[in-house]
């Protein structure tokens, strides 16, 4: 069983590979996918017949080069430098949508916005059709003004 792995050392470095990316995409903070870029060129060190310490040596040099090198422009140039860009329900302040059940003054109705339906109080009635911007919010309910 160990020769098997040991003689397509490819197929482990592509699991791993693949499993860093997977791992990235729930942290997107572009580390892990350095180390599946050290992955892909220990794939190709297995793929050269090179020896399982040799492509550890590879695995581990790559993903510090990636680390140093391409982690930070990946950064510079996906996050465009923001230190506080707005995430998940707080960028939905300043963006508009459309009302789909009536809010009223003191309750609380629905407002869609970009398919999803969140559920909104205001400060005055709003009906149904109605545009609106929102200025607020409150764990998942969203406070919101007419146009």
């Amino acid at each position: 069983m160990i020769e098997y792995f040991l003689s397509n050392m490819w197929q482990v470095w592509a699991v791993v590979a693949v499993i860093c990316l997977i791992l990235e995409l729930s942290s997107g903070d572009f580390f892990i996918i350095c180390f599946s870029i050290g992955a892909v060129f220990a794939i190709i060190s297995a793929v050269l017949g090179l020896s399982i310490y040799w492509q550890i040596f590879i695995f581990a040099i790559f993903s510090l080069l990636s680390v140093i090198f391409v982690r930070p422009v990946a950064l510079r140039w996906l996050h465009k430098n923001e230190p506080n860009k707005p995430t998940n329900a707080d960028a939905l302040i300043g963006r508009t949508g459309r009302v789909t059940e009536a809010i009223t003054k003191g309750g609380n109705g629905y407002v869609q916005i970009d398919g999803d339906l969140w559920k909104a109080v205001s400060q005055t009635d709003i009906h149904v059709g109605t545009t609106v911007r929102v200025i607020g919010r409150e764990s998942t309910i969203i406070t919101v003004e007419t146009l």
